[in-house]
């Protein structure tokens, strides 16, 4: 077996937190930290993994399913904290005091090197300060994180194409949001271009993005009140294989969860 790989767990996904587990042989690498820092020291544990060999968090953007446990994994495990600053300006009060030493900027559309593991920064529409997603390279293969954007633009596209591995955003229904009981200012800021992607709108973005090398794709961010995980996983599972696109035969779909961690996977 090859030792020279990049292992990832999607620990959690959705509406109400976020946090995505990243490992080669020189580093342990968290993104996002929605959720309390006892909450995701378990969900490392229930992959195998000690939160205490993490080094380094990756911030998207500073809404609280993404920045929760921020300011407290920071402090407690020493860990190395990178965002643009546009998302450091509007964390800063919410997350707390974190050791200049331990503060990175790192940039929209723009790569850094962390030893073994190349990380490509990527800026999204969304309703943030400055929200940005990743694509992990590592040994000639990579991960892309995408979950929060309200479309999904020519030039993401582009920069995300035919990567090995994606946790992609299908966040709503939009019947069921139409119909739900969210206030209409919500719902029109999760249907606008600022928003969110809905079951449709991630089926038809992966379409355009994934190539011969995907052989893996998280369906994740789903929203607890407007989505279910069957419902998700079956619009994106036949509009693809209305394109002839063959599902669970070239790649595999596999659903997230908010509150228990994915199977550690190797690329």
């Amino acid at each position: 077996m090859n030792d020279d790989e990049m292992k990832i767990s999607v620990l959690s996904s959705g509406s109400t937190g976020n946090v995505t587990y990243i490992e080669t042989p020189q580093h342990k690498v968290l993104v996002d930290a929605g959720l309390s820092g006892k909450k995701i020291a378990g969900l490392m544990d229930s992959i195998g993994r000690d939160i205490n060999d993490v080094d380094s968090l990756l911030i998207t953007h500073e809404h609280s399913d993404h920045i929760a446990g921020a300011g407290v994994l920071a402090r407690k495990y020493n860990l190395d904290v990178y965002a643009n600053k546009g998302t450091w300006d509007a964390m800063a009060s919410k997350i707390g005091k974190v050791p200049e030493e331990q503060r990175y900027i790192f940039d929209p559309n723009t790569t850094k090197s962390l030893g073994d593991l190349d990380i490509e920064s990527f800026s999204v529409s969304h309703d943030a300060a400055e929200p940005q997603f990743y694509e992990f390279h590592h040994n000639g293969k990579s991960f892309v994180i995408l979950t929060d954007t309200g479309y999904v633009s020519d030039r993401v596209a582009g920069t995300i194409e035919n990567a090995d591995c994606y946790l992609f955003e299908v966040n709503h229904d939009t019947e069921m949001l139409r119909m739900g009981g969210y206030p209409w200012p919500l719902k029109q800021r999760i249907l606008g271009d600022h928003g969110h992607l809905s079951n449709e709108d991630g089926a038809n973005a992966l379409m355009d993005v994934i190539g011969n090398r995907t052989k893996k794709i998280y369906l994740g961010h789903l929203s607890l009140h407007n989505n279910m995980k069957e419902l998700a996983h079956l619009t994106v599972s036949s509009m693809m294989q209305n394109k002839d696109i063959a599902v669970g035969h070239d790649f595999q779909l596999l659903d997230t969860d908010h509150d228990r961690a994915a199977h550690l996977t190797i690329l």
